[in-house]
């Protein structure tokens, strides 16, 4: 069927919206109508040569729409369900069995590649020629994707399902982080690098928690605002290092207990290491810009540096708690979040990387 799609042409050019042609579902999988897609970071990565997939190319992996048509094998999916789109995993190696499917033995094959299992691209553009269309099992920046529905989450069709799709990744997994990686408890500290929509997420999450110290460090004063808003007893402005450790240690006492970067610069994480107490643990999310080279005694009294993909969620089981907490006010996500249509993809991309967004969701 003919669909229309954000096509990343090349590294640096504008994303074009075109007219493109989009498959059957295969066996396993669903046809979903996207009703808003949240836009990422990790959504920039086809931009760097050699890094990930590239162009011709479809991304998008925050979807969230209505499922219209069931390929071969389907039983637990029905047309008609709302449904959150998240990231693929085989469900069949070690980690996916043991309910780690965030640490799937293939998933940067199934979700940064573009081609994800090597399988015949379900999309070909206007002159027939195949786009890398499997952007973590979804390239959702269009108006209807095939997913497999082992990977798509149901949900309550009186949710405003417009607004869900960051929960099937940015979301979950800063919220994922520290309930699941980190496992913050009542009373304890934490100190979360970067207020964007990962940070934030886990600002909210370590508020329900129970953490009694949370702070937050950015450089935009506005997203230290919010920070406060949904849950932060603190916020400190990531200017100088040593004048960052030590309003750190005066907040907490000792150090933080955890630490969790979502920045991924090298200086940034080996301050947020140089804050942590002894024993602390601090978390990394996305990809490292460059290489981290640590002190000799940086992890001589008992700290830990772990990193983290997908807040290891289980999305069956985050995401709907998620949900739960939001309804109960106590997870508002949906004050990140600014729409806008998919054709203004280009300025969307644009706010986000200048800061003037937290989290962008498109709507097809």
């Amino acid at each position: 069927m003919k669909v229309t799609a954000a096509v990343l042409r090349d590294f640096e050019s504008p994303y074009g919206i075109e007219e493109v042609n989009l498959a059957e579902p295969r066996r396993g999988e669903v046809r979903v109508r996207i009703v808003g897609v949240g836009m990422c970071h990790t959504d920039t990565l086809p931009r760097v040569p050699d890094l990930t997939a590239g162009p011709p190319f479809i991304a998008g992996h925050e979807g969230a729409g209505i499922v219209e048509a069931l390929g071969e094998g389907v039983y637990d999916v029905a047309v008609g369900n709302h449904v959150i789109l998240t990231f693929d995993s085989c469900h069949q190696c070690t980690n996916c069995r043991a309910g780690h499917p965030a640490y799937c033995g293939s998933f940067f094959e199934l979700n940064l590649s573009g081609v994800g299992d090597g399988s015949p691209s379900p999309v070909t553009d206007g002159g027939g020629q195949p786009l890398a269309a499997r952007w973590f099992g979804q390239s959702s920046f269009a108006t209807h994707t095939n997913v497999a529905a082992r990977n798509v989450v149901v949900v309550d069709e009186r949710l405003p399902l417009e607004l869900l799709g960051p929960l099937g990744c940015g979301v979950q997994t800063g919220a994922g982080a520290v309930f699941n990686s980190l496992k913050v408890a009542v009373g304890d500290t934490i100190t979360v690098f970067g207020a964007g929509a990962v940070g934030l997420s886990a600002v909210m999450a370590s508020a329900v928690a129970g953490a009694s110290k949370i702070i937050a460090v950015d450089l935009h004063d506005s997203r230290l605002e919010l920070a406060k808003q949904l849950g932060a007893t603190h916020t400190v402005h990531g200017g100088d290092p040593d004048e960052l450790v030590a309003s750190i240690v005066e907040i907490t006492g000792d150090g933080s207990q955890y630490a969790f970067d979502t920045t991924g610069v090298p200086s940034v994480i080996t301050t947020a290491i140089r804050a942590l107490r002894p024993t602390g643990v601090c978390g990394l999310v996305g990809v490292q810009l460059g290489d981290l080279v640590l002190d000799p005694l940086a992890l001589a009294v008992g700290k830990t540096v772990t990193g983290i993909l997908e807040g290891d969620a289980q999305p069956q089981v985050l995401i709907p708690r998620l949900l739960e907490l939001w309804q109960q006010g106590k997870f508002p996500f949906d004050s990140l979040i600014r729409t806008y249509p998919l054709a203004d993809i280009n300025q969307a991309e644009a706010d986000s990387l200048a800061g003037a967004v937290v989290k962008p969701v498109l709507l097809p």
